[in-house]
């Protein structure tokens, strides 16, 4: 099966349903007071994970998501329904941001975890709502209110137990292919694996644990070099880190060296993960050069104070002692404490900007750009088609002091002033 771990979708709630403007029609009751009711609320978006999922391949084909707008109002005071919201399942591990500014709306962990990432619109007010002691027998309605829509980016990170990292060619595949029912490409050539690959290993009838064959690692991988951020965001999860270098030094290269160059990549991408639990795992002993280099890894694992153990994937050598290894790290791992608020930063829509704030700009045209978040609602929700509704926009317009400001600004009769995609030539 396919593993996509990143894409950007659209998601889109619900918009609110209309008003109703009406008014009683009954036998006895001549002249009946306003009695339209209001719409119903739109759709919600909203995340759920799903214990079936591991990849967004789904999300590859279906790119946008939009809610069910609620119910119009009715005659009578009827209220709309509102809509159900639309649910959009992901698999555990993902992490949901705005595409445009990288704030983090949702970590979706835990199965059947929900989270509300796009509002739906409120229903639009009835009539009977904007009756009082002046006007009792008002005709406007509101229109429902837009449903918010946003821009997602999702990124899966692998919830696994353990992780493998090392450079490419060390033998990582085989590994976790001998220790697990995975099946990995393998072949001797860098970067067979370009995609992370989970294994379920049994430790005994009862207890299992999920390791994860991490693609390789070049130099400038936190930095972003080769598939870097997309290979390095699945370490961050995982609780135990099996550090594989090649023993044999067979292409050339230095397992020492090597160690302490992945160790730095780890190191400049997140401090977080470079304290994690590690094993520094001595692969293909069973090829010439592994005898030499053994003692130079078992020194470097005790300056480093971590485990060692020297392993052949091929004859499967030391393998179960790996396992069992892995299961005590696991069983004696204690959760860190989460990253503080400067490490990830939580979307909030408590703090999100002040719908009151309003900003006027021109463009090359020089009309006047009005943007407000409570004038683009009002816009929206206003049926610029009664008279009652049109005054009741001016009132709050000017009652905002927006007239003041464009006067300030120079505005002329005639000029033209846009909101939202509303455009309209000013008159004093």
């Amino acid at each position: 099966m396919q593993f996509i771990d990143r894409t950007t979708i659209t998601v889109i709630a619900g918009d609110g349903g209309n008003g109703k403007s009406a008014f009683r029609r009954e036998k006895f009751v001549p002249k009946g007071g306003p009695a339209g009711g209001d719409g119903g609320r739109g759709a919600d978006i909203v995340f759920e994970v799903d214990a079936n999922l591991n990849t967004l391949l789904d999300f590859r084909y279906h790119r946008k998501f939009k809610g069910d707008k609620g119910e119009n109002g009715d005659i009578k005071n009827m209220y709309g329904a509102n809509a159900e919201p639309c649910v959009i399942k992901v698999p555990p591990g993902t992490l949901i941001k705005d595409a445009k500014t990288g704030e983090v709306l949702a970590d979706m962990t835990e199965i059947g975890q929900r989270a509300v990432i796009a509002k739906g619109g409120r229903g639009g007010r009835g009539n009977a709502k904007f009756k009082n002691s002046r006007n009792k027998a008002p005709t406007m309605a509101e229109m429902g209110e837009p449903g918010e829509r946003k821009e997602l980016l999702l990124e899966l990170k692998l919830l696994a137990d353990v992780g493998l990292v090392g450079y490419p060619s060390v033998g990582k595949s085989s590994i976790i292919a001998s220790v697990s029912a995975a099946r990995p490409e393998i072949a001797e050539y860098h970067f067979t694996t370009i995609t992370p690959v989970l294994g379920v290993v049994a430790v005994d009838d009862e207890h299992s644990f999920v390791m994860a064959d991490i693609p390789g690692l070049i130099d400038g991988a936190a930095e972003g070099a080769g598939l870097g951020h997309d290979f390095l965001r699945h370490v961050e999860r995982t609780k135990l880190i099996l550090h594989i270098v090649d023993a044999s030094g067979i292409e050339g290269r230095d397992p020492v060296d090597d160690y302490h160059r992945i160790r730095e990549e780890l190191t400049k991408y997140s401090a977080r993960i470079a304290r994690r639990r590690e094993i520094l795992v001595a692969n293909k002993i069973d090829l010439p050069g592994a005898a030499e280099n053994l003692p130079r890894l078992k020194a470097l694992a005790e300056k480093e104070g971590i485990d060692f153990i020297a392993v052949s994937a091929a004859t499967k050598e030391g393998l179960k002692k790996l396992v069992a290894m892995a299961a005590q790290a696991l069983s004696d791992y204690v959760e860190e404490p989460e990253e503080t608020e400067s490490d990830v930063k939580v979307y909030d829509a408590e703090k999100d900007e002040d719908p009151e704030r309003v900003t006027i700009t021109r463009n090359d045209s020089g009309d006047y750009i009005v943007t407000s978040k409570a004038l683009l609602k009002l816009v929206a929700m206003t049926n610029f088609g009664n008279d009652e509704a049109l005054r009741r926009f001016q009132y709050i317009w000017r009652m905002k002091g927006i007239d003041a400001r464009l006067k300030k600004r120079g505005i002329k009769d005639g000029d033209t002033v846009i909101v939202g995609d509303m455009a309209f030539d000013y008159k004093d």
